[in-house]
């Protein structure tokens, strides 16, 4: 007599995946109707003996893929006007993911019809992030325009570059206002949204500086020192609240930031003999980090700077 056919249940499977089946099955010259409820991972029919070599059958794939998707989430990632915001917002839509994008002066819509060519809702907002009304007014507008705030992806920056002896009072300030400042802020307005569901994601873009000092960039050093351990601060408090705070810290990517570097041969040359990958960073590169950070797969992971480097961190 042939045993029935149980299929484990899986704790992570949207609805829409559960399918029923009836299929006929003939085991050694015996007929049967066999009811396949497909609602794990992987479904495995156990029967015994021949039976068991001739029913055995997988369902479709539902694994640790289904962690990293954005379905119903919104996001709203700053500086995504090009580079590195851009590719992160496109990848978050790619994920599922509603995005507002946002520009330092204009709003962003090449950025925006990339989003929405992918299949999601997306909004283009513009504003001065070293001003602290404009933090508070990106946030209400992404949640008024695509009905909450899940994601925050904290990226837009700028960089100064003079020797430290030089290095001016006005550019000192305008680098930590946009650079940290804005962190702290964006943070803190999204945050609350996320504290009162009591579950989000925020991602600060850090950079290797968090690390090391740079040469003539006394500023953006300080600046992405500070991101790094805010990072950590309000991951201290947050994360027994159900909101993750990381930070992703990429290398040397071929970007506005990095355009003096590159045009430079000399100190072209310097960076790219430390880099064991042998390349500049694309921003395509950061995107699969960034989705990694904003998804279910990262619930455990807290006050993490995530280094994408090309292995720099290594040398």
């Amino acid at each position: 007599m042939l045993k029935p056919i149980h299929f484990p249940s899986a704790a992570f499977v949207r609805p829409e995946a559960v399918t029923l089946q009836v299929k006929p099955l003939t085991v050694a010259g015996r007929s049967a109707q066999v009811v396949f409820s497909v609602s794990s991972a992987q479904a495995r029919a156990r029967v015994g003996g021949a039976a068991g070599a001739a029913a055995r059958w997988k369902g479709p794939e539902f694994l640790i893929l289904d962690h990293f998707h954005l379905k119903g989430k919104t996001a709203l990632v700053t500086g995504s006007s090009r580079g590195l915001g851009a590719a992160i917002a496109v990848a978050l839509a790619e994920a599922g993911a509603d995005v507002a994008v946002h520009g330092s002066s204009i709003a962003p819509e090449a950025t925006r019809q990339k989003v929405v060519a992918v299949g999601a809702q997306s909004i283009a907002l513009a504003g001065d992030v070293g001003d602290a009304e404009v933090c508070a007014r990106l946030v209400e507008e992404t949640v008024r325009g695509l009905g909450t705030i899940d994601i925050l992806v904290n990226n837009a920056g700028i960089i100064r570059r003079s020797p430290a002896a030089e290095h001016s009072e006005e550019d000192w300030k305008t680098v930590i206002e946009v650079n940290l400042s804005s962190v702290f802020r964006l943070t803190q307005h999204a945050g609350r949204h996320m504290l009162a569901r009591g579950s989000g994601k925020i991602i600060n873009i850090a950079s290797l500086l968090t690390f090391q000092g740079g040469i003539t960039v006394p500023s953006y050093a300080a600046a992405k020192g500070g991101v790094g351990q805010l990072t950590k601060a309000f991951a201290n408090e947050w994360a027994a609240k159900g909101v993750n705070v990381n930070a992703i810290a990429p290398g040397y990517m071929e970007t506005d930031n990095t355009e003096a570097l590159r045009n430079n041969p000399e100190r072209a040359r310097q960076i790219l003999e430390r880099i064991p990958a042998g390349r500049w960073g694309m921003p395509e590169d950061v995107a699969g980090a960034a989705v990694y950070l904003a998804s279910s797969a990262s619930d455990y992971v807290h006050g993490h700077i995530l280094v994408v480097d090309g292995g720099w961190m290594n040398r």
